[in-house]
């Protein structure tokens, strides 16, 4: 494996908490969306992934990985007094408010990407949330000014698992991807950095899937990011 001089993050499920953060966010959009009806509300939820005993989202699910697009095209049918794109934009909206209050971080990212910039590394954001939430959210926990490159899925690198969101990344720091670690909490992710050609795929536990969901795909699958920094060291003085 080549030296490793970049690290692209996905978002939620790897620096946020997923369980802590994503399903009292989906709560209040589906409802929102759904007018106050919450059967409807608890349709969309069910329909997006939501297991109704334990609440929690199945792995490789729509609302466990989809961005906003793929989630209008699969709660439009269900909600047919909005238009597309009244509700696309509507729930990028949301996601910014909600996201902002409700995102629980997997450690002190200020410090934890502090530490990484000491390094030498180039670190970035490839999230399946939009760009908007996404700055949002990072200035909310004063990480902004430490990160070369932050994309949503509407940054017009595309959606993941295609590569683009790395090829932006690369293109931006300077890196070839063999260079560049994708990190990540679903399947959508170790794709997007094997389409890519990134120099290794790190898995992570923090979201909806679980270790042998990721194995197949990942060089290494950790508990969390904060093992992140001794996998590093390992690599290094291998």
């Amino acid at each position: 494996m080549s030296a490793i001089r970049g690290l692209l993050f996905d978002k939620d499920g790897t620096l946020l908490d997923f369980n802590a953060t994503w399903p009292p966010i989906y709560d209040r959009v589906a409802l929102e969306l759904a007018a106050g009806d919450m059967e409807l509300a608890r349709r969309l939820l069910e329909h997006g992934g939501r297991d109704p005993l334990s609440g929690r989202y199945r792995a490789g699910s729509l609302l466990a990985q989809g961005n906003t697009d793929d989630i209008a095209d699969q709660w439009g049918p269900m909600l047919p007094a909005w238009q597309r794109h009244e509700l696309i934009e509507r729930m990028d909206r949301l996601f910014a408010e909600e996201g902002v209050v409700a995102s629980a971080p997997v450690l002190d990212l200020a410090a934890f990407f502090t530490r990484l910039k000491a390094r030498g590394l180039k670190l970035g954001i490839a999230t399946s949330d939009n760009e908007r939430a996404t700055r949002a959210i990072l200035d909310r926990f004063q990480t902004l000014h430490l990160l070369d490159f932050i994309a949503g899925y509407d940054s017009g690198h595309g959606a993941k698992p295609t590569p683009g969101m790395v090829r932006g990344f690369c293109d931006a720091v300077g890196l070839p991807p063999a260079a560049v670690a994708m990190i990540g909490d679903n399947r959508h992710d170790m794709e997007m950095g094997h389409r890519a050609g990134c120099g290794a795929m790190i898995g992570v536990l923090t979201g909806t899937s679980a270790a042998e969901d990721l194995s197949p795909l990942a060089t290494v699958v950790l508990d969390s990011i904060a093992a992140l920094e001794a996998w590093l060291d390992s690599e290094s003085a291998a």
